[in-house]
C-alpha cells in the first residue's frame, strides 16, 4: 500500500455554492470512485457524495450536498497541491445554521485505486451531529470535530466506480453496506475472437458467462452474494459496435426493482462518451424512489490500448 501525497490544505481546496453543478457534470476520469450517502441534513433528506479521482499530479476527493430536490447546495473539491497539508476543514451555512466539512488523510492508505482504504476520515457535521462520517478512524473523527453523537439512517446507496484494461477489469467489490470485500473480474476479449464471451468471477468463482455476445450483448440475471439476491445487469454494445474505445457498463443491484429501475430511468452522463448506457445520480435516485432500493454498484470498464 502506498501513501496519500500531499494534496490537502487551503491552497488546494476549492468551495462551490448552490451555482456548482451535479455529479454527473463532473468530468469523469477512467480512474475514479463516486460513493453516495442518504442522509438526514437539518431534519430534512439530503444525497452526500464523496468522489475519490487519481490523475498524473495526485489523488484528490470531491464532496457535494444535494438536497431533496437535487439542488446542489455546497460543494467541495480538495485538489493536489505540493506543499499543502492532508487534513482541513471548511463550513458552510444552509437555513442560517452552520454545517461543517472536515477531512483527515495525512495517514491514508491506497491500494491500486483512488479510494483509501484505510487511515482516513471524512465527516459532515451540523449542530453537533455527525451527519456523516466515513473512513475508520471515528474516534479521531468525533475529537476533532466535536460531535456528540451519529445520526441514525445513513445510507450507502449507491457506487460508481470507473475500471480500465485490455481483456480483464479487476476490483474490489462490497454489494451491500458493511457487507464482506470480493474481489470481481470481468473478462471479455472483442479483439481477436469471432465469436466473443463475457465472464464475471466474484473470489476466482465464475457466476455469469455469456457465449455469442453479438447477440447478447445487453441483459442481466439474478444470483446470490452473502446470502443476498443480487440482480446483474450487463451493457457492452459500445465494446463490440461503438467507434473507438468506448465503456461498457455493469450494474450491480440488490434491490429486486432493479429491472425496474434499469428501464424507466432517464439514463443520461456527460461523462460517458455518447450512445453508451449510463445513470445519473441526481436523476436515478429521486427522492420518491430511494426507500427500498437497497445497493448498487456502477461499473463503467473502459478499453485501453
Amino acid at each position: 500500500m502506498r501513501d496519500f501525497p500531499s494534496c490537502f490544505g487551503e491552497n488546494g481546496v476549492q468551495v462551490s455554492d448552490t451555482s456548482c453543478s451535479s455529479v454527473g457534470a463532473i468530468k469523469a476520469s477512467q480512474n475514479s470512485v463516486a460513493c453516495v450517502y442518504r442522509c438526514k441534513l437539518l431534519a430534512k433528506s439530503c444525497l452526500i457524495s464523496v468522489i475519490w479521482s487519481r490523475n498524473l499530479i495526485g489523488q484528490c476527493v470531491g464532496i457535494e450536498i444535494q438536497d431533496s430536490s437535487h439542488r446542489c447546495i455546497f460543494r467541495v473539491d480538495v485538489r493536489p497541491s505540493l506543499f499543502s497539508k492532508r487534513k482541513g476543514s471548511k463550513c458552510l451555512e444552509v437555513h442560517s445554521t452552520k454545517v461543517e466539512i472536515f477531512w483527515d488523510l495525512s495517514v491514508a492508505k491506497f491500494g491500486s485505486g483512488p479510494e483509501p482504504l484505510e487511515g482516513y476520515y471524512i465527516a459532515v457535521v451540523a449542530k453537533q451531529e455527525m451527519v456523516l462520517l466515513v473512513g475508520n478512524l471515528r474516534k479521531e473523527a468525533f475529537k476533532k470535530t466535536g460531535a456528540v453523537c451519529l445520526l441514525p439512517n445513513t445510507q450507502f446507496i449507491s457506487k460508481k466506480e470507473h475500471i480500465s484494461g485490455k481483456k480483464v477489469y479487476s476490483t474490489k467489490a462490497q454489494f451491500c453496506e458493511n457487507g464482506e470485500l470480493h474481489d470481481l473480474r470481468i473478462e471479455c476479449d472483442t479483439t481477436t475472437s469471432q465469436t466473443p464471451t463475457l465472464s464475471i468471477r466474484i473470489d476466482s468463482k465464475t457466476i455469469i458467462h455469456i457465449d455469442h455476445l453479438h447477440w447478447k450483448f445487453r441483459g442481466n440475471c439474478a444470483i446470490n452474494i452473502d446470502g443476498l439476491p443480487v440482480e446483474v445487469f450487463w451493457d457492452v454494445h459500445n465494446w463490440l459496435f461503438g467507434p473507438g474505445l468506448g465503456n461498457a457498463v455493469f450494474l450491480f443491484h440488490t434491490s429486486l426493482s432493479a429491472h425496474k429501475l434499469w428501464n424507466s430511468q432517464p439514463i443520461h452522463d456527460p461523462s460517458i462518451s455518447s450512445g453508451s448506457l449510463s445513470w445519473s445520480y441526481s436523476q436515478t435516485f429521486g427522492e420518491s424512489k430511494l426507500s427500498g432500493l437497497g445497493f448498487s454498484l456502477f461499473l463503467y470498464a473502459w478499453k485501453i490500448e
